[in-house]
């Protein structure tokens, strides 16, 4: 199943989560460490220590969405620095869960001189 969050705010929470967590501990976590309403219809993502699972939460009309993606092999690109929340993009979600290490991809540079 393939779900689209184009139009979604996408945050991640760098750094380990305690994958024990659930429903409860992850919106309350999104509220205190990262300083943001559960509510809002943003779509939140942790990983745990191993970086063999991610789980993510969203809340939907009358409910929180809770999912979850464990992998048999590799482990998920993660930031190790919890030094504070990233937005990310439907691309680059899309990137994160297929294993593309996005996070220490060459950044564009600008230049407004030659010479």
């Amino acid at each position: 199943m393939k779900l689209d969050f184009g139009d979604t705010k996408i945050f991640i929470r760098p750094g380990t989560t305690d994958m024990r967590k659930s429903i409860n501990g992850l919106t309350s976590m999104a509220e205190t460490a990262m300083g943001m309403s559960p509510f809002s219809g943003a779509l939140f993502l942790f990983c745990g220590k191993t970086r063999k699972l991610v789980k993510a939460f969203y809340w939907e009309r009358n409910g929180f969405c809770l999912w979850q993606k464990r992998l048999e092999r590799d482990r998920f690109p993660w930031p190790d620095t919890e030094d504070g929340v990233r937005e990310l993009n439907a691309e680059e979600i899309a990137m994160l869960l297929d294993g593309i290490d996005f996070f220490h991809a060459h950044r564009r540079i600008s230049f407004e001189k030659a010479g």
